[in-house]
């Protein structure tokens, strides 16, 4: 299903599928989910082959941007066609998670900076 492009030390670049739908979503999830058990913090999907995406699938990145978030690391989607990305905005969810050209521009993407230590902000 997920097909592993790059892999470093934290960061892994993945290929997702053409359909992610009801019957894979659970999949995908799982295997996203393994890597980040094994140590990813940043993980960048690229859709550049999805040709079909349901509710399943923007479920299955919001509970992965969750998972990640939680752990400090961050989720990027990429290369996402435009009707996609037309969805995407529509549903809002661009500003939450926002979908990058390329692979290669989410991997170049500055780190989050909402991930500071709380701790700052006592005082």
């Amino acid at each position: 299903m997920l097909t592993v492009r790059m892999r470093g030390e934290d960061t892994t670049v993945a290929q997702l599928p053409e359909e992610i739908d009801y019957d894979t979503a659970s999949l995908i999830g799982a295997q996203c989910e393994d890597l980040v058990r094994q140590g990813c913090t940043t993980l960048v999907l690229d859709g550049s082959r999805v040709e079909y995406l349901d509710s399943s699938g923007v479920s299955m990145f919001l509970a992965l941007w969750r998972m990640l978030d939680a752990r400090t690391g961050t989720l990027r989607l990429a290369a996402f066609n435009a009707h996609h990305q037309q969805v995407w905005k529509f549903l809002g969810l661009d500003t939450l998670l926002p979908l990058f050209p390329t692979a290669d521009a989410a991997l170049a993407a500055p780190a989050r900076q909402d991930h500071m230590d709380r701790s700052q902000d006592v005082g």
